[in-house]
C-alpha cells in the first residue's frame, strides 16, 4: 500500500524560546488523514513541537514543512485555511454567544470588505451540528461547561474548513465524561471525515485507546514513535516518566493500558 503523503514535517528542527533550546534535529513526519497522540512528562517539549506545527513559534534551525513547502513561506491565511490550532488555554470574549464564536472560524475564508456568505453560514451551521452545540448556538459561551465549551471551540476550528487539528492538552481541566466526549468527537472527525489530527495528551491510556499513532518524548528528543502496542510498553514508560508499571490489555478497547506498580 502506497504511504500517505506528510501534511507536516520537521527536518532536523532546533526548536526553543530564544536562547533556551527545547528540542533538537527533530525528524518527523504527520501523515494525511492520521491521529497522533504526542506524550511525555511535562516540560519534554510536547507542547513546543504542538505550537512549530502551527507556525506559533519559528525553528531555530531546520524546517517545519506544510505539504512540502516551509511553512515559513506561507502567509498566515494561507496556514489558516489548512490547519486549526487550539491552545492550552482559550478565554472567549465577554458575552459572545457560542454561533458568533464559532463564526470567527471563518475569518481566513473572507476579503476585505467581503459580506458574511451563504458558504459562511453552511459552515458555521455544520460545525454546530456536528459538535452536538446547535441546540446552544444563542448562549452565552462563559454560561456553558467546560466540556461544552471546549466542544465550541473544536467547533470554531471546524468551521475553519481546515483538514488538520492541532489540539494542546484538549481534556484538561475536564472531567471524565467530558475528556471521553472530546477524545470520541477527534475519533469521530478522523475516522469519518478523514481529517489529521495531533493532539497532546496526558493520559497514557487515553492515547493508546484514541490515538492510531503516539510520539513518546522525553528531555526534547523522541523515545518512541508508533502505533500504540510499540509505544506503550513499562521500559518506555519507566525511561520516559520514571514511573514503574505494568503494561497489560485495556479489557474494553484492546490497547495498552498503564497500570502504576505503588510502593506497597
Amino acid at each position: 500500500m502506497t504511504p500517505r503523503r506528510a501534511r507536516l514535517e520537521t527536518r532536523q528542527a532546533s526548536l526553543g524560546y530564544g536562547a533556551r533550546l527545547v528540542s533538537e534535529r527533530l525528524d518527523l513526519a504527520i501523515r494525511d488523514g492520521s491521529f497522533t497522540a504526542i506524550i511525555g512528562p511535562n516540560g519534554c517539549g510536547k507542547s513546543t513541537l504542538l505550537r512549530a506545527f502551527a507556525r506559533v513559534i519559528a525553528p531555530g534551525a531546520g524546517e517545519v514543512l506544510l505539504d512540502g513547502t516551509p511553512i515559513r513561506s506561507v502567509p498566515p491565511r494561507a496556514v489558516a485555511r489548512e490547519l486549526g490550532f487550539l491552545p492550552q488555554s482559550s478565554i472567549a470574549p465577554d458575552g459572545i454567544a457560542v454561533a458568533d464564536l464559532v463564526a470567527r472560524g471563518r475569518t481566513p475564508h473572507g476579503r476585505l470588505f467581503q459580506t458574511w456568505t451563504a458558504a459562511d453560514e453552511a459552515a458555521v451551521r455544520e460545525a454546530l451540528d456536528v459538535t452536538g452545540l446547535t441546540g446552544l448556538s444563542g448562549r452565552p459561551v462563559r454560561e456553558l461547561s467546560g466540556g461544552q465549551a471546549q466542544r465550541v471551540w473544536i467547533a470554531m476550528l471546524l468551521a475553519q474548513q481546515t483538514s488538520i487539528l492541532l489540539l494542546d492538552e484538549p481534556t484538561t481541566f475536564l472531567d471524565i465524561a467530558h475528556q471521553i466526549d472530546v477524545l470520541e468527537l477527534c475519533r469521530r472527525l478522523n475516522r469519518e471525515r478523514g481529517v489529521t489530527i495531533v493532539a497532546v495528551l496526558h493520559d497514557l491510556n487515553q492515547a493508546a485507546r484514541y490515538a492510531d499513532r503516539l510520539i513518546l518524548m522525553r528531555e526534547g528528543a523522541v523515545a518512541g514513535d508508533g502505533a500504540p502496542p510499540d509505544v506503550v510498553t513499562a521500559e518506555l514508560v519507566e525511561y520516559a516518566f520514571g514511573l514503574a508499571c505494568r503494561v497489560i490489555p485495556d479489557p474494553v478497547s484492546g490497547a495498552p493500558l498503564v497500570l502504576p506498580l505503588g510502593t506497597t
